[in-house]
Formats: structure tokens, sequence, C-alpha cells
């Protein structure tokens, strides 16, 4: 899939990085399809020696328990809020933290903020009666979230982007904030896609056909591109990749530097015909290339060298996440989770890792900036008797040996081998059924790992932040 983040408009929003306004029904897949963009588009610099990485995650994740509990959902509703749906309570679908700021986002559209100094929301990010937030972005250029929306007085059809500086939101004023990208129609099938590697923003304007390169610091424009024959644009590190309209035997590309537009290459790349084109993946200068039951090629733009691997081998996943400097990729089908390099092989295969969503839903998972760690919402163990129904775990793991390092759990605390320095004989009391967490954590663990719908992991506080499918964010802490 291709990097940034792109966010489909719809009044029932699914989080994503490139942001599409869709039609008056949202798009099936498009919740699953947004939401791996929030961990492709980050670089990795895993120079660390392995062993020490191994033992100072399993040490990071030792003692992380259930800490807070905080509720988007206000009985009430925000006064300002006109619209129904807005006051009911509904699932948590993005989760977002930054400078002690937790922000989440309610697949009803409501985005509430919450100080993890005062552990009190701090405010709701939407500003007018009849916004429905879609998705957030922080950019860390300026330190500020962009919080992209659709409204009831536009019949939800174009997407409104709105950047409001981190310091004005802990004030309490989310309304001091700005409008972004006026002069663009973001209609379906239009969209705005954050760029935070190449610190770009892409917009597409279906009325006229145009796409526009903003800078991300400033967010002045770039350039344009205006051909009614591309079909996609893929983003990767310094360049982007332009897919034309697939003629019958081959499909036109074009390869662009993303800072000015510049032609790098043209070339086609040949098809079988009559078949379906399962995806065409850019990963700097390899091209990855799947049509229906056929092999897997991978193509190198630069010096054209070619390799294919077996279809029994490398079968279409539902999603890829690029590992740039380790030249590796991660594939999801089927719940699993493996790692690839560009020769084809396959580098890993995830222990105890069977994620708990079967669409793969990319809202779970998050991945480390070194990118040495996958932590991901999964499948309790067979044996974990407190994990019936709908109690899952957070599993933490390598991904560049598969190991699972540590996890979370109903019936047992971090790490794998069970420690806990509250209870040496591994029965952790903190993960016990009983309310051990104080007044201000009305869920047990096992409650607490039913059901989520959304992951982050703030790697500056060492927390992860997990929501669930009745609007609850649950802190867990050292």
């Amino acid at each position: 899939m291709e990097g940034g983040k792109r966010i489909t408009v719809s009044p029932r929003p699914c989080c994503g990085r490139r942001i599409v306004a869709a039609k008056k029904r949202p798009r099936a897949n498009d919740g699953f399809v947004n939401s791996v963009k929030k961990l492709q588009r980050r670089e990795i610099s895993s120079k660390r020696d392995r062993a020490f990485t191994m033992s100072d995650a399993q040490e990071r994740f030792r003692n992380i328990r259930l800490q807070e509990e905080y509720d988007t959902h206000d009985p009430k509703g925000p006064s300002s809020m006109v619209l129904p749906f807005l006051r009911k309570r509904s699932k948590i679908i993005e989760i977002v933290a930054a400078r002690d700021i937790v922000f989440a986002l309610a697949q009803s559209g409501v985005c509430a903020a919450f100080s993890r100094e005062t552990n009190q929301r701090i405010c709701f990010l939407n500003v007018s009666p009849d916004e429905v937030i879609r998705s957030l972005f922080y950019n860390k250029n300026n330190d500020s979230l962009i919080t992209v929306s659709v409204y009831a007085s536009d019949s939800y059809s174009s997407l409104k982007c709105r950047s409001t500086r981190i310091e004005y939101i802990r004030r309490g004023t989310p309304d001091a904030g700005f409008a972004l990208f006026e002069s663009e129609s973001l209609k379906w099938p239009g969209f705005v896609e954050f760029d935070d590697v190449n610190g770009k923003v892409l917009t597409y304007s279906a009325q006229d056909s145009i796409y526009k390169v903003f800078d991300l610091k400033n967010y002045t424009m770039l350039y344009s591109i205006s051909d009614k024959n591309v079909q996609e644009i893929k983003i990767s590190p310094g360049i982007m990749l332009l897919i034309y309209a697939k003629a019958s035997s081959h499909v036109p590309l074009k390869i662009l530097s993303i800072e000015d537009g510049t032609i790098l290459k043209s070339f086609s790349h040949l098809l079988y015909r009559n078949k379906k084109v399962d995806f065409i993946e850019q990963f700097n200068e390899k091209l990855l290339v799947k049509q229906e039951n056929e092999n897997l090629q991978i193509l190198d733009v630069r010096t054209f060298e070619h390799t294919e691997v077996c279809r029994s081998e490398f079968m279409t996943p539902s999603a890829f996440i690029f590992l740039y400097e380790n030249q590796l990729f991660l594939t999801f089908r089927n719940r699993t989770v493996a790692v690839w390099n560009f020769r084809g092989e396959l580098v890993t295969s995830f222990e105890d890792h069977l994620l708990w969503h079967p669409d793969c839903n990319t809202n779970n998972i998050y991945i480390t900036s070194d990118q040495d760690l996958i932590i991901s919402y999964c499948k309790a163990d067979s044996d974990d008797s407190l994990s019936e129904g709908n109690a899952g775990s957070i599993n933490v793991s390598n991904i560049l040996t598969g190991k699972c390092l540590a996890k979370i759990r109903a019936s047992n605390s971090f790490p794998v081998d069970n420690s806990c320095s509250d209870n040496p004989s591994g029965s952790c009391c903190c993960n016990s059924k009983k309310r051990k967490h104080g007044s201000k954590t009305r869920s047990t663990v096992a409650e607490a790992l039913e059901d989520i719908t959304a992951l982050f992991y703030d790697e500056e506080r060492n927390e992860i932040y997990t929501g669930n499918r009745h609007g609850l964010v649950h802190v867990w802490s050292n």
C-alpha cells in the first residue's frame, strides 16, 4: 500500500492517513486501508545491538499496569453539538498522543483531548455544531494537530482540514486553529494525504483532476500535477510513483522527485493480459507487482533486475508495512504477520502473534520509530482462563526475530516469563479480576482487554493507550 495518510469522508468515519472524499456510503475496506498508512510512513534506524534491544524491550514493558481510564462519551454531549449521533457512545477508531495529551477519536466523529498530567478531559476538538471529525494527524514540524472533518451543512461531501497548535488545545481553546487547503475542492474521489517522512502533503481535486504537493512545515504549495491519465500515486522517501491507466499488456509508470516534481524515470511494466492487478507498490528503487493467480514480481527500476516469487509462497496480503532502512517489508494476511526481503525470501514468522481482528485492522498495531518492535492486539492464549469471551492480549514482538518479548493479558503480567515485582509467583495482583487500580479506573484488566478497537504507544512516556467499542480509553503504564 502506498505511503502517507489518506482519509475517507463519511458521517461514520474510519481512521486513516490518506483521507479520500467519499460518496454518501463509505467504502467497506477504507478503515483498514487508511489505518495502515499510520504505520508505514515511519523510517527506521535499527542500528543497536539486537540482544541489547531485546533485553531493553523486556525491561521497558516489565511492569506496565492498567493505570487510568478516560471516557470520550459525555451523556449530555458537548453543548455545541447538534447532530444526534455525536451524542451517542461509539467505539474508538484512532488514538494519537503528543506533548502529554492523548487524543481519542470515536467512530461517531467526536474527538476528545485528555491530559496525562491531570488525567482530566481538556476539551472536545469539534468546534462546529455539525462537525464530524474523520481523522487526526500530529504535525511534529510545528507542534500542531491537524483534524480532517466533514460537515452536515455540506452533506458530508467535502474534506476540511484545520491546524491547531498543541498549546491552544492544552489551554482548552481548540477553536484557535486555522483552516488549511481552502482553495482545494476535496470532494469524492478527492483526498488529502499527509506524508511525515518527506514532510509533504498531497491533495487531489477530482473536480479538475489536479494533484498538488504542499510543504508540511508551512503549508505552502510547491507544485502541481495535472494529468487525467494518472490512476494512483504512491509515495516513498524522496520519490513519488505515478501509475497510469493500464493498457492491454502493460502499465505506464513515472517516478518523480517528491521535492520539485521533476521526472526521474519513465517506463512501462509488462503485464499478463486479462489478469487483474492485485497491487503495484513502490519501495525506494524496488517495484512490487502482483497479478491475480500469478507470481510476485520484484523489479529494480534502476537496473531492471527482475525477481519472481512463486505464488504459492507469496500470496496476496491484505496490507504492507515497509521498513525502509532495513530493506524489509511486513505483510499481513489471515491474522498473521510476516517479514520479507527484496529477494523474495521470508525473513521472519512471528511466534505467538495471532492478530485479534481478521481484517488485520492496523488501528490495533503500533510499530516503534526504530521499527524493531511491533505492538498488537492479539488473540489470547487458549489456556488463559480469564480471557474468555472478547478479551485478547497486547503483545510486544521483535520484528527481526519474530520473538514475543512481552504481553499484557488478563491472567498474567508482563513479561512472558510471568515475573511480577508485586507477586513473584507470576499471578500478578494487578491483573486479577478484582478492581485494584484506584478510584479513577472503573474497568478491570480483563474488561479493558475486551474489544480493543485502537492502540497507540507513546515512546517518550513508555505508555500504551487502548480504546474500545464503548468509547473508553485505557492507559497502560509503569
